[in-house]
């Protein structure tokens, strides 16, 4: 029978661009807070690139004052020791202007990253269960690094080369007239050309970066999983299996990096011959008319002197820099709009729904009833068939069936982790989809057959049951659990800092904690899932006789494989193929002799 559990996590899909302005306004509105920064940063820049021109433009008096044959060596030295000192003062101030907004963007710009990550991760607290069932946990992770680092690296200096790029580009195109209109005719008619190529090749990135932090993601997203499950690929010996899989997903990688890199790389060798040509023709050109302008005698646009053609030469080198620059950026800004796109894409997804009354009741006594239930994680398979269940306070129901039979189902509507399609489920009377989601998961304490432990003392990890838990109650509750045996004994007892997900206890240790901190709840709904799997028969047997006093005046749902370990349940129900085909005590059940009498005899096994 194939597994009826929560849905595979799909593949992601190739994301297609979405509206590039809506991505550019929702990252401007994080800069809105930073307008006087900015400001001050564009100020900056504004100071940076004049201070350039001016210098380059000195150049001019200087040159001229050297070939003037009017002057004396002696007024020649001074002008130009003069002139080099103006020069050095002017690069000075520029200099300073450009670290003051280096400075000032980086703290923008981390700023920025700040909020839009904070803002991510809220989302995510927000998010159903449904989503991270279907999203595999890397790709997820990328947004948080490789997608809001591409934004960082946008913010901190694509925005203010931009800006840089189009003051100096107007400043030299004002001091090109200045200087010589005639050859500013030559420099300018290749402008249009040299944007056309950097438009049309900006155009084609953006797709293949698009895909390419798709592919990212995707990458990132097999090498979490595989990483944490490694020791399940050296038990069943799948090396080579991942590796392939994982060369398939690379190689798409690749594939997507070559076309995206090799588009945004052609943009600059483009772009440079096309400044090279047009520095060589500025410069034929120029010559030329400084030739008139020494000898024609008058002519009118002939008035260019040696000094205006080494500036106009140098001009006509920065003017296609920018240009340059500009189209440069757009390769950035293309890869950055691509990870925007990605983050906005999960901030943008459905919340996890409260829509009910959200009623708070002062107290929940833990009389569930689960009535003709009905559901299914997809529309076209039904796991769940007209199920009910009841359980008063104080019970312990069992659920025992095959791998997919719907037990753990069952659990993830009593939480709201999914919604029923048909039916009702109610707590003391009240549909849950009226009690305040909040509410109501703090009165459902889970002990999960997959253990997670955070980073931190043993201590606070069992305190993650209830905050405000003094150092008594959790270490109560570590007896109630039969962990302090082997806390006591760690190198710091409960001071003993766990990493790495517990990675330096047993799994049974690990799971003796999570019971802990179940145990430390005052949740009066319990719900075990398979929770003493993990353990040998004799800490189960020590399990169970604290558990019985976890349990008291606690309404819990037992979900087991190991049938000796439910005996006592007040009911126990047999499902299969998401229905339940047998209700009863223990003893009532092996008078029917049918499915559980057969699974509890060893006359059939569990699938």
């Amino acid at each position: 029978m194939p597994p009826m559990g929560p849905p595979n996590r799909k593949p992601v899909k190739k994301q297609k661009p979405k509206n590039t302005k809506a991505t550019i306004k929702r990252l401007f509105t994080y800069l809105k807070d930073a307008k006087y920064k900015i400001t001050a940063a564009l100020v900056c820049v504004l100071i940076s690139s004049a201070s350039t021109l001016g210098g380059s433009y000195l150049l001019r008096p200087i040159i001229n004052g050297l070939t003037d044959n009017m002057k004396t060596a002696q007024q020649k030295i001074t002008d130009l020791l003069l002139g080099l000192a103006v020069m050095a003062a002017i690069y000075f101030v520029g200099v300073a202007a450009t670290y003051i907004q280096a400075r000032i963007m980086i703290g923008v710009s981390q700023d920025t990253l700040k909020r839009i990550r904070a803002h991510l991760f809220e989302k995510l607290q927000k998010l159903p269960v449904r989503y991270f069932d279907q999203n595999p946990t890397g790709d997820v992770m990328s947004r948080f690094t490789n997608d809001v680092d591409i934004i960082g690296e946008m913010l901190n200096s694509t925005l203010v080369q931009i800006f840089s790029g189009t003051i100096t580009l107007a400043g030299t195109l004002a001091l090109m007239i200045y200087t010589n209109w005639m050859l500013a005719i030559v420099t300018i008619v290749f402008a249009p050309l040299a944007a056309k190529v950097g438009a049309t090749i900006a155009g084609k990135s953006r797709k293949y970066f698009s895909k390419q932090q798709t592919a990212l993601g995707k990458v990132n997203g097999y090498i979490e999983e595989t990483v944490t499950g490694q020791k399940v690929v050296k038990v069943f010996n799948h090396e080579d299996k991942i590796v392939k899989d994982f060369a398939a997903l690379n190689n798409e990688l690749k594939d997507t990096q070559v076309k995206a890199q090799f588009i945004g790389g052609i943009m600059g060798p483009c772009m440079n011959a096309m400044s090279q040509i047009n520095y060589t023709m500025t410069a034929c050109v120029g010559s030329i008319i400084a030739f008139i302008s020494r000898w024609g005698g008058g002519v009118p646009f002939a008035s260019l002197d040696i000094g205006g053609l080494t500036v106009f030469v140098n001009f006509s080198r920065q003017f296609s820099r920018p240009i340059n620059e500009l189209s440069q950026q757009l390769t950035n800004i293309m890869s950055a709009l691509a990870g925007a796109e990605r983050v906005f894409s999960v901030m943008d997804q459905e919340p996890e729904k409260d829509e009910g009354k959200k009623i708070k009741p002062e107290k929940i006594h833990g009389d569930v009833i689960v009535d003709g239930v009905t559901f299914g994680y997809n529309q076209d398979k039904t796991i769940l068939k007209n199920v009910s269940v009841y359980a008063h306070p104080g019970q312990k129901i069992a659920l025992v069936g095959s791998t997919g039979a719907g037990k753990t189902t069952i659990t993830n509507l009593i939480t709201r982790f999914y919604n029923i399609n048909q039916g009702q489920i109610t707590i003391d009377g009240i549909d849950i989809k009226d009690i305040d989601l909040g509410c109501l998961r703090e009165n459902i304490a889970m002990v999960l057959q997959d253990t997670h432990l955070f980073t931190g003392t043993i201590m606070e990890n069992i305190r993650y049951g209830r905050l405000d838990a003094t150092d008594e109650e959790v270490r109560q509750a570590a007896i109630t659990s039969c962990a302090h045996v082997f806390i006591k004994n760690m190198p710091d007892g409960y001071d003993t800092v766990l990493k790495g997900d517990g990675s330096n206890l047993s799994q049974g240790q690990r799971q003796l904690l999570n019971i802990a901190r179940a145990a430390l709840s005052k949740a009066p709904i319990l719900v075990l899932d398979e929770a003493t799997s993990s353990v040998d028969t004799r800490t189960e047997k020590s399990i169970n006789e604290g558990m019985d006093a976890l349990m008291e005046n606690r309404t819990t749902f037992v979900i087991a494989h190991r049938l000796s370990t439910i005996r006592n349940a007040d009911a126990i129900m047999v499902l299969e193929d998401g229905e339940i085909i047998e209700r009863g005590t223990h003893e009532e059940l092996l008078q029917q002799k049918g499915r559980y009498y057969e699974l509890y005899t060893g006359l059939k096994e569990l699938d």
